[in-house]
C-alpha cells in the first residue's frame, strides 16, 4: 500500500504545482478561447490542464520504476506503461492541437482510434473474458484487439462528455480511480494475483493527477483540462478496466478462494462488463447515448454540442453550478458503491452499506430548498472573493438560475458556464 500511495502523492504534487505553469504557457500558447456571449467567465480560461496531468503521469511512473516492488510487478513482468506511453503521448499530442486550434469531430475521433490502437497492439488488451457461471472465454488476436479498442474510445468519449462544468470530470474520474484502486488492491493483496498490479498503480496515479488538477479546477475554474487531459484521463481509466478484465486470470481467483462462490463475490465487478470505472462513469455513458440518440433524432449531426446533457438539466431545474457537480460526485459514488457491495460476501457488507447510507443523506440534503440557498449563498460569497482579487466576474448562482423554477426565460444561454461549451465537439 506504502509504494501506490507515495505514487500517488507523486502524480498530485507534480500535476498540482505544473498547472499553474501551464495555465501560463497556454495564455501565451493562445490556448485561452475568446469569451462568448453565453459563458459566465468574462475573461478567457486558457485550456491545456491535460499537459499538466500528462507531466503529473510521467513523474510518477519514473518515480514508480525507482521502487523496487512496483518495479518487479509493473515494470518487468507486464507490457502495460510501454503501450501507454505510445497511447497517452498520441492522445496528449492530439489534444493539445485541437485545444489550440480545434480539430474536426471525426478527424479526433479517428485520432482517439489511432491512439487506442497503438495502446492495444502494445500489449495492453483484453486476452479473455471470464463470466460467471459460463466460464473463461479466450478471445483471438483479432477479437482481442477490437473490443480493447472500443472499450477505450468509449470511456475517452465518456470522460469528454461529463466535462461540462468546472470540477466535475476531475472529481468523477478521481471517484473511479479510487474506487477500482481500492478494489484492485484486495485482488493483489488478498488474492495474491500480482497480475492486477499494474492496474492498482495506474488507478493510483490517476486519482493523484485528478486531486492535483482539481485544486486549479474548481468553481470558478482558473484552467480548464482541455480534450488534452479528458481525453487522457479516459484512456487511462479504459487502461485500468482492461488490465484488470483482460489480464487478471479468473482460475487465479478461483485458487486463492477456495471456492467459487468467493470468488464470484470478490471479483464480479471485473467479470461483468459493468465494472468499476464503467459504472462510476455510468452518468456520463448514459448521457453519451442519450446526446447520441437525441441528436441523430434531430437530423444533426451526433458530435455536435446542446445543452441538454444531465449537468445543463440538473442546472435547469434551480441548481447552482457547484450543487450540481456535487451532486454527480455522490451519485458516482453511491453506484460505485452499490457495485462493491454485491462482489463482497455478507459479512464484509455493513461498512458499505453505511458508506451508502451517507451518500443518500448527502442527497437528500443537497435536494432540501434550505440546503440550496445556503450553499448558493456560500457560493456567491467565494465568486465574490474570487472576483475581488483576481478581477474577473462570475455571475451568482442566483442571478443564473431560479430556485425551484428553473431558468429565467432567454437567460439560460447567456449565462450557464460549461466547461465543455469552451470546447469543440464530440462534448
Amino acid at each position: 500500500m506504502r509504494e501506490y500511495l507515495v505514487v500517488m502523492a507523486v502524480a498530485w504534487v507534480v500535476t498540482y504545482l505544473t498547472t499553474g505553469l501551464v495555465r501560463v504557457a497556454a495564455i501565451r500558447f493562445g490556448a485561452a478561447p475568446e469569451v462568448r456571449e453565453r459563458d459566465v467567465h468574462s475573461v478567457p480560461t486558457p485550456r491545456l490542464g491535460g499537459v499538466a496531468m500528462y507531466l503529473g503521469f510521467m513523474a510518477a511512473l519514473a518515480f514508480a520504476a525507482r521502487m523496487p516492488m512496483l518495479h518487479e510487478r509493473v515494470y518487468t513482468q507486464s507490457l502495460a506503461i510501454p503501450g501507454l506511453l505510445w497511447g497517452s503521448g498520441l492522445l496528449i499530442a492530439l489534444g493539445v492541437v485541437d485545444d489550440r486550434w480545434g480539430v474536426d469531430a471525426l478527424v479526433k475521433l479517428a485520432g482517439q482510434i489511432f491512439a487506442a490502437s497503438v495502446m492495444v497492439l502494445s500489449g495492453v488488451q483484453i486476452n479473455w473474458l471470464p463470466i460467471p457461471g459460463y466460464g473463461t472465454v479466450g478471445l483471438d488476436p483479432t477479437t482481442a484487439a477490437v473490443l480493447s479498442i472500443l472499450v477505450v474510445v468509449v470511456m475517452i468519449n465518456a470522460v469528454n462528455f461529463v466535462d461540462g462544468l468546472d470540477g466535475l470530470a476531475a472529481g468523477m474520474c478521481a471517484i473511479a480511480a479510487l474506487a477500482f484502486f481500492a478494489y484492485a488492491y484486495r485482488l493483489q493483496v488478498g488474492y495474491f494475483i500480482t497480475a492486477a498490479a499494474p492496474a492498482v498503480m495506474i488507478a493510483a496515479i490517476v486519482a493523484g493527477m485528478c486531486f492535483g488538477f482539481l485544486c486549479h479546477n474548481w468553481s470558478p475554474a482558473r484552467i480548464f483540462m482541455g480534450d488534452s487531459g479528458s481525453m487522457l484521463l479516459g484512456l487511462l481509466l479504459a487502461a485500468t478496466t482492461i488490465l484488470a478484465i483482460g489480464q487478471v486470470d479468473p482460475d487465479q481467483v478461483v485458487q486463492a478462494a477456495h471456492s467459487q462462490t468467493a470468488a464470484t463475490h470478490k471479483s464480479l465487478a471485473v467479470y461483468i462488463p459493468l465494472v468499476l470505472p464503467f459504472s462510476c462513469l455510468a452518468l456520463p455513458m448514459i448521457d453519451m447515448v442519450m446526446a447520441v440518440v437525441r441528436r441523430t433524432a434531430a437530423g444533426r449531426s451526433p458530435f455536435s454540442a446542446d445543452k441538454q446533457h444531465l449537468h445543463h438539466r440538473l442546472l435547469e431545474i434551480g441548481h447552482s453550478r457547484q450543487r450540481a457537480v456535487v451532486i454527480m460526485y455522490l451519485w458516482a459514488a453511491l453506484i460505485s458503491a452499490a457495485v462493491i457491495l454485491v462482489t463482497v460476501t455478507p459479512q464484509h457488507r455493513p461498512p458499505i452499506l453505511v458508506a451508502m447510507g451517507a451518500l443518500v443523506l448527502g442527497l437528500l440534503v443537497l435536494l432540501l430548498p434550505q440546503a440550496r440557498r445556503r450553499m448558493d449563498a456560500r457560493a456567491d460569497r467565494r465568486d465574490a472573493r474570487h472576483a475581488a482579487r483576481t478581477g474577473r466576474r462570475v455571475a451568482p448562482a442566483a442571478a443564473v438560475l431560479q430556485h425551484g423554477s428553473g431558468p429565467r426565460p432567454g437567460k439560460l444561454p447567456d449565462l450557464v458556464h460549461s466547461a465543455a461549451d469552451t470546447r469543440r465537439p464530440p462534448g
